[in-house]
C-alpha cells in the first residue's frame, strides 16, 4: 500500500510534510516563546523565516519547532487545500 505524502509550502520555497504537523500557532504568547527558546537550546529549532519576522510557529511530531514568516491561517489553508508546493505568495 502506497502512502501519499502531502507537502506544504511554509514560505520561501521551504516545504513541510503535512502529516507530521501537530500544531500551527502564533508566536506572540509567553508559553510559545518559551517553547521556541527550549527548542533553540536543544537544537530542535528550524528557522525558515529568512530573517523576516516570525508569524507562525509549526510544531511537528518529531518535537522540532519550525518558524515561518507566513501567517498561521495561510499555512493552515495550504494544509487543508490541494495546493501544489510550488505555489507561493511571499
Amino acid at each position: 500500500m502506497r502512502m501519499e505524502i502531502k507537502l506544504v509550502n511554509i514560505g520561501f520555497g521551504n516545504i513541510v510534510a503535512a502529516n507530521r504537523i501537530v500544531a500551527i500557532v502564533s508566536p506572540e504568547s509567553a508559553p510559545i516563546k518559551r517553547i521556541i527558546q527550549e527548542a533553540r537550546e536543544k537544537g530542535a529549532l528550524v528557522d525558515a523565516t529568512y530573517g523576516r519576522r516570525t508569524r507562525a510557529v509549526i510544531i511537528v511530531d518529531s518535537g522540532h519547532i519550525i518558524l515561518s514568516a507566513v501567517q498561521p491561517e495561510t499555512v493552515a489553508n495550504r494544509v487543508s487545500h490541494k495546493e501544489s508546493p510550488g505555489a507561493d505568495e511571499d
